[in-house]
């Protein structure tokens, strides 16, 4: 924007300078053609009329200068705002593929997720009703992770290694009995890789 805003300010500059340049060469043609027409034939009015054309000579060379600045700059600018411009173009097209990633990304986390929540519904309604409620409450406390499975002597919940004594009792429990943690109070779930 900044880029654009100097590009149209040296634009219009431009145009003015050379504008002036115009009104000094209009003034300075029409001296030139009273001097030349010979109808000025007092020495101090022909004085005075190649005095003035001297100094309009002089005013013309300072702004035609002044355009040829001008000028740079604005060619200046408009090179910088052409390199934004592209430089846009091309975040906008980053900022686009970005976003279709993301939105192709959640619709994908979505369809596991709807799938998931079937899946678990579908688990839960097998699931005996105060078992699937003490559940519930440990992952609500658990920030999420109601129950660990128990992986060689080691709840994956708290990480922490069963003593001996917690190892005996989750050993004497029946196998479908509901067997919990001491330390984080998960639900353990035992494998062949218990180490029992």
């Amino acid at each position: 924007m900044a880029a654009q805003t100097e590009e149209s300010d040296t634009a219009r500059d431009q145009t003015k300078a050379e504008q002036d340049v115009d009104q000094v060469r209009q003034r300075a043609a029409r001296d030139q053609q009273r001097l030349d027409s010979g109808l000025v034939t007092n020495p101090k009015d022909l004085s005075g009329l190649q005095s003035e054309l001297a100094s309009l000579a002089r005013r013309q060379d300072d702004l035609e200068t002044i355009v040829l600045e001008i000028m740079e700059r604005h060619e200046a600018a408009q090179t910088r705002a052409k390199e934004l411009a592209a430089r846009l173009d091309e975040l906008q097209a980053t900022a686009a593929e970005a976003t279709q990633r993301r939105d192709a990304a959640t619709q994908d986390i979505d369809a596991e997720a709807a799938a998931v929540r079937k899946e678990r519904s579908e688990v839960a309604a097998q699931v005996p009703a105060e078992l699937l409620k003490l559940y519930d409450k440990l992952r609500e406390q658990q920030g999420g992770v109601g129950a660990a499975r128990l992986y060689q002597r080691r709840c994956e919940g708290c990480r922490l290694e069963l003593n001996i004594t917690e190892l005996n009792e989750v050993r004497a429990a029946a196998p479908d009995a509901v067997v919990r943690c001491e330390n984080c109070r998960r639900i353990l779930v035992r494998t062949p890789e218990s180490g029992l």
